[in-house]
């Protein structure tokens, strides 16, 4: 904004930024942010945390705003600037939502997952109650930067569990994103995700994977931020996912437990007539592909009914239920039978 920039260089006062970033990235690049604020001779604090699921909690948010306070930011223009995965992402922006009722943040995401998920959209959370995201709200943050060079220091698993996310979106809405898959899926994890030169036949498939990813999740967010409609097609994933993972924590990953939400729900599509057995064949064989995992020993049948009920307290009533009904095509259904469901778990038990 040349206007801003004008007042910054006039302003006398010298440019102030407070940082929150995960303790993992601030080994690795921590240097390289405090060369960078030094450089612009930008006044700044570096906080850094532990920001896991286990530690993902109104305690961590309370921290981080008694040094917000303690650094005495300007609510109006001096951004919090979160950096991290979407862990970090989401507990800096329930910080930043509460303190003097809404204060900027800026994220940067630095996981496949939370580049993809994490950096798009609105909400914030923590955990509560051993619930999952219980706590939060709806403050999108002023801009969110997104630099690729960060995944290629997160370990192999972390890229297969951003995987599924975009894999979510692809089983949802794109076709040609579940094919990008299939085609290049071991060599987006082998690359992780960095723009390689002298690969044509991969046509860099890490850019269009991300670009594809992004879109499709802003095409069904954007008209639907505040979730004022419950038909989403985003929940893929996240009916059963939310109830295990937190069961068996830390041994699933977000999105490894998505993918066994998304596993279990393939099976559901095909025993209800949505799928035929040879599309259902294709999405497993893709998730294998990956390095997703299929099905986890804690996803029991009581497990299941318990997640479906806590699903209708929270969706109006009915299941709100997004299932696959072609390779990159869905619809929500609120009549899927308890038959049907325990039968399609059985058969997703016994393969």
């Amino acid at each position: 904004d040349p206007q801003q920039t004008e007042l910054t260089t006039a302003s006398k006062r010298k440019l102030r930024r407070f940082i929150v970033i995960d303790e993992v990235v601030d080994q690795l690049y921590g240097s390289k942010v405090r060369e960078y604020f030094e450089e612009n001779n930008v006044q700044h604090k570096i906080l850094a945390l532990p920001t896991t699921e286990e530690t993902k909690s109104m305690d961590l948010v309370l921290n981080i705003l008694q040094e917000v306070q303690d650094f005495g930011l300007d609510r109006r223009t001096e951004p919090i600037i979160a950096i991290g995965g979407g862990v970090c992402l989401d507990i800096v922006g329930l910080a930043a939502s509460l303190y003097r009722r809404r204060t900027p943040y800026i994220r940067v995401p630095t996981t496949l997952l939370s580049y993809v998920d994490a950096s798009v959209g609105a909400k914030n959370g923590v955990n509560f109650l051993q619930c999952k995201n219980k706590l939060g709200g709806y403050t999108p943050p002023v801009a969110s930067f997104l630099d690729r060079s960060f995944i290629q220091s997160i370990p192999r698993r972390h890229i297969s569990n951003g995987l599924g996310e975009i894999l979510k979106m692809a089983l949802m809405k794109h076709k040609g994103l579940f094919d990008l898959f299939k085609n290049h899926g071991k060599y987006l994890l082998d690359t992780k995700f960095q723009s390689c030169n002298g690969f044509a036949d991969h046509r860099d498939a890490a850019l269009q994977t991300t670009r594809i990813a992004i879109e499709t999740m802003l095409e069904e967010l954007a008209p639907n931020l505040w979730e004022d409609d419950l038909d989403r097609l985003v929940d893929f994933g996240h009916l059963i996912s939310p109830e295990l993972e937190m069961r068996v924590l830390p041994s699933l990953m977000h999105g490894e437990a998505v993918n066994v939400d998304m596993a279990f729900m393939t099976y559901v599509a095909h025993a209800r007539g949505l799928l035929g057995a040879e599309e259902k064949e294709q999405i497993l064989q893709c998730m294998r592909g990956l390095e997703l995992p299929l099905w986890h020993s804690g996803c029991s049948w009581a497990l299941i009914q318990r997640a479906l009920r806590e699903r209708l307290k929270h969706s109006g009533g009915q299941p709100r239920m997004p299932l696959p009904t072609g390779l990159g095509v869905a619809e929500i259904f609120n009549d899927i039978s308890e038959e049907t469901l325990e039968r399609a778990y059985k058969l997703w038990v016994r393969d």
